[in-house]
């Protein structure tokens, strides 16, 4: 099965690029694999309060993720999987695209004003050239209507 691999991070633009490869899932017959990705920097704490932190950024994305799931699940029919990883994101990102040979397609928001697309898109796009698959960019203010009618 051909999945949609999004990142899930607090942006405006990953609820877009959620909604994009739910849909496009559902209307093909793919999956979709929700990734997260905890940063380095977020542990560089005594070891013990290391841990709590990481467990509770952990518990923060499950949390987060359920709540896309659930729309998932109930109007798209699909059932996503979430994939929790920790380090700098882009290595993380294309470590888990090498990973998983079911991963056929890139979902990212863009996002929207005067700071560009964004860090993720910036980084990715200056390598698509030698990713294995294609990225689709989904534009942060896109509508949901829009969405539907493209996807």
């Amino acid at each position: 099965m051909r999945k949609f691999l999004v990142v899930l991070d607090d942006s405006r633009e990953c609820l877009n690029a959620m909604r994009f490869a739910a849909m496009r899932a559902s209307n093909t017959g793919g999956g979709v694999a929700i990734l997260a990705v905890i940063p380095p920097d977020e542990f560089n704490h005594w070891i013990g309060v290391g841990d709590i932190m990481r467990e509770e950024a952990r518990e923060r994305i499950e949390a987060h993720f359920e709540v896309f799931a659930k729309w998932m699940r109930d109007k798209q029919g699909v059932d996503p999987e979430l994939v929790i990883r920790e380090g700098d994101a882009v290595p993380e990102i294309i470590a888990q695209i090498t990973d998983d040979q079911e991963i056929g397609v890139l979902v990212l928001g863009a996002g929207i004003g005067n700071k560009g697309p964004g860090p993720l898109v910036t980084q990715l796009t200056k390598n698509a050239g030698t990713l294995p698959i294609p990225i689709t960019i989904v534009p942060g203010e896109m509508s949901k209507e829009r969405l539907e009618a493209i996807t």
